[in-house]
């Protein structure tokens, strides 16, 4: 298992991040990148179990995959710590196989910090070594679609509200 860490600052604030990074709609767009159709079931409530979704990559089983866990932490804005119980294949949950037991206990957390409407993203991961040079490469990308979505977010925010306060800089 190798610990793996990425961050990337968001022109935006924590709150806005936030909601982006764990809003369903938003959520399936920035994890997109890990699987096409990814999403969860569940809530990031401490003590509940979320299940990460997608379709079979290799297309041989028309069943999901994923992983399922359980978050262990959640403070709302700043921290969210998930602890994996196993995987999912073709629709069952697998806690038995060798790369179900790899994954067992592994923690992903979410860390977001705020200083002057720039919010810091640091994702920390756990992953068997396998995987590690794939996830090196898919979380910078992951991390960039949620920067890109909340900026956006956060632009619309600022424009809706100087047009509301009538300070449009359009003429």
């Amino acid at each position: 298992m190798e610990s793996q860490q990425f961050s990337i600052q968001v022109h935006a604030s924590a709150v806005v991040v936030w909601q982006t990074m764990f809003d369903d709609t938003t959520y399936r767009q920035w994890t997109s990148v890990f699987n096409p159709d990814s999403y969860f079931e569940g809530d990031w409530l401490p003590g509940s179990e979320i299940r990460f979704l997608g379709s079979n990559p290799d297309g041989a089983y028309g069943g999901l995959t994923g992983m399922f866990g359980v978050i262990t932490e959640n403070r709302p804005y700043e921290f969210v710590l998930i602890e994996y119980q196993g995987q999912i294949v073709n629709d069952v949950d697998d806690t038995t196989s060798r790369e179900a037991r790899q994954l067992i206990g592994a923690r992903e957390s979410y860390s977001l910090d705020e200083v002057d409407g720039v919010t810091t993203v640091t994702v920390a991961v756990d992953t068997a070594d396998t995987y590690a040079e794939l996830f090196g490469e898919l979380w910078p990308q992951g991390l960039a679609k949620l920067k890109d979505l909340a900026e956006a977010k956060a632009a619309e925010a600022a424009n809706a509200g100087s047009t509301a306060d009538g300070n449009s800089d359009q003429a």
